[in-house]
Formats: C-alpha cells, sequence, structure tokens
C-alpha cells in the first residue's frame, strides 16, 4: 500500500459501518486526486444471479445526475434517425452505425434503438453484448419514444446489473458535488435495487454497502441507515 492510501486508509475506522450520510462524507473529504473522482455505491446481495429468478437489473434516474457525458448511440431510420439527432444523439444510422460497430468503432456509451431495427443489432451481440450496451426492452433501450430514452440517457440515468458474485455497483456523482446532492443519488440508486429484488431472492436482500471514489479507500456503510 502507498504512503498517500495508508493516510487515506487511516482515516476510516477499520470494521466500523458508518451510517450513509457520514460515509459519503467521509469518502467526498478524501477524494483529494488532480481530477474530479466519481463517487460509487457497491451492494452485496443475497442472490445467486446464475438464476434467472434471481437476477437484478434495470435503470434508474439519479435526481441530480452523474457529472458524466454520456455518449449515446442510436440505431434508427428516417423521421426516428431525425428525432434522435434533435434530442442529442451523439451517433445515429442504421446499416453504416452497425458496419462501424463490427469494426470495432463504438463511440458511443449507451446504445438504444427502435424496435424495426433490432433484426439487424441482434446480429451486433457478440460485439455489444460484452460490453453491456446491446438494447433491450426491459431498460428503455428498444423503443419508439427516441427522444424520451435519449433525454433520459443524457440526464444521468444509470444501468445497473447484478455480477457472478450478486455485487451490484455504479458512479452516484462526482467528489464536486454537494453533500445532499450525493446524497439523494445514493438514495435513488438504492431505492431502485430494493424495488428490484427478485422473487426468488431469500433471506437477507442486502447484505453489505461500502462507497467509495476512484482513487479513494472503501467505506463501509450500515445497512440500517440505506432508508434515511
Amino acid at each position: 500500500m502507498t504512503k498517500r492510501m495508508k493516510a487515506l486508509a487511516a482515516t476510516v475506522v477499520a470494521d466500523k459501518a458508518y451510517p450513509l450520510n457520514e460515509a459519503i462524507s467521509l469518502v467526498k473529504t478524501n477524494a483529494k486526486a488532480k481530477f474530479d473522482e466519481t463517487i460509487e455505491i457497491s451492494m452485496n446481495l443475497g442472490i445467486d444471479p446464475r438464476h434467472a429468478d434471481q437476477m437484478v437489473r434495470g435503470v434508474v434516474g439519479l435526481p441530480n445526475g452523474t457529472g458524466k457525458t454520456v455518449r449515446v448511440g442510436v440505431f434508427a431510420r428516417g423521421p426516428k434517425a431525425d428525432e434522435a439527432r434533435a434530442a442529442g444523439a451523439d451517433v445515429v444510422g442504421a446499416d453504416d452505425l452497425a458496419a462501424l460497430v463490427q469494426e470495432g468503432k463504438i463511440d458511443f456509451d449507451r446504445c438504444i434503438a427502435t424496435p424495426d431495427m433490432m433484426a439487424l443489432v441482434g446480429r451486433l451481440g457478440k460485439v455489444l453484448g460484452p460490453r453491456g450496451l446491446m438494447p433491450n426492452p426491459k431498460l428503455g433501450t428498444v423503443t419508439m419514444d427516441v427522444k424520451g430514452a435519449v433525454t433520459a440517457a443524457k440526464a444521468g440515468q444509470v444501468e445497473f446489473r447484478a455480477e457472478k458474485a450478486g455485487i451490484i455497483h455504479a458512479g452516484i456523482g462526482k467528489a464536486s458535488f454537494g453533500q445532499e446532492e450525493l446524497l439523494a443519488n445514493a438514495r435513488a440508486f438504492v431505492d431502485a435495487i430494493q424495488k428490484s429484488r427478485p422473487t426468488g431472492a431469500k433471506g437477507t436482500f442486502v447484505k453489505k454497502v461500502a462507497v467509495s471514489s476512484t482513487m479513494g479507500v472503501g467505506v463501509s456503510v450500515d445497512v440500517s441507515s440505506l432508508q434515511g
């Protein structure tokens, strides 16, 4: 561990679970890198994502955004393509965009498609899937409401999905955000996860929670403080 990390670790009491508000304040105070660090939240859930009835996946709009510029790609034709461009999409196309993706030229962080484009987009599954970019109607990224989907993505909508170990995480803002902004974003994310509890989940759903910054140490959160 570097001297910097040792100094940061010394500010956190080992084995202590902090109230959410205090944990965010501590992480925010320790975010002293030369760039605006991302504040992240990680949740260890009592699920086994290998079973279909225990998967946790969805999207949530953070009230104060993420502080990150999201590049949006849209597969659409005709009026819907025009609608996407007008809404602020960064890349819009059909066969031409599919060709770029096949070449590995993926200049977007969120991918949206109209239903009629899924036959084309489906052939890109091996490229988009591993990157978590495959459009999905359950996530609102396969839709005729192109304008709404693009606007939501640009405004700070966060997609979440449980990993194999049952851990789910996301960025909830930047260190430059105010304390209350980060707290509101964290509560919105936690609320979305709890509302997404699958029918197959038994026992304790939220087992452990921690917050951290890009270059900082993790701070354990008292699960009972999540509801505020």
